[in-house]
């Protein structure tokens, strides 16, 4: 598989896979490649840069985190210092706080979708995080 950029003669800009260079040569000479944007078949490669593997540090990859990367990484440390991990007793926790029976404080954990649903029908304020939780230990 080979990865080429490609110019549409309006000047849109895209990506497309194809099996060899040979196969895209085949296609674009019987109109069979267009363009992603505008569907026009004037399309032909576009300058590229080449892809080099980035250098790997401890058999992983290396690479710059990007910005939602970086604040899905601030919002699991904030979480992290600031509320207890209470693991798979996440929806009793929540619906026993709700309903008085333990003091209220900041917790996250895991729960099932269905407890999940049955604690937002009930109208126990929850919330999904965009991150797995990391195991604590107590």
């Amino acid at each position: 598989m080979i990865k080429f950029t490609l110019k549409c003669a309006q000047g849109h800009d895209f990506d497309s896979w194809f099996q060899s260079a040979s196969a895209y040569d085949r296609l674009s000479a019987t109109g069979m490649v267009s363009c992603a944007v505008c569907g026009s078949t004037q399309v032909e490669k576009a300058l590229m840069a080449p892809q080099v593997q980035a250098a790997r540090e401890e058999g992983a990859l290396t690479r710059k985190p990007d910005t939602a990367e970086q604040a899905i990484a601030a919002l699991r440390r904030k979480v992290e210092a600031n509320a207890d991990y209470v693991g798979t007793r996440f929806a009793q926790e929540a619906r026993d706080m709700h309903e008085g029976v333990l003091p209220e404080r900041a917790i996250y954990g895991e729960a099932r979708p269905e407890e999940a649903r049955r604690l937002i029908e009930d109208g126990i304020p929850v919330a999904p995080l965009p991150f797995a939780p990391r195991r604590k230990t107590n």
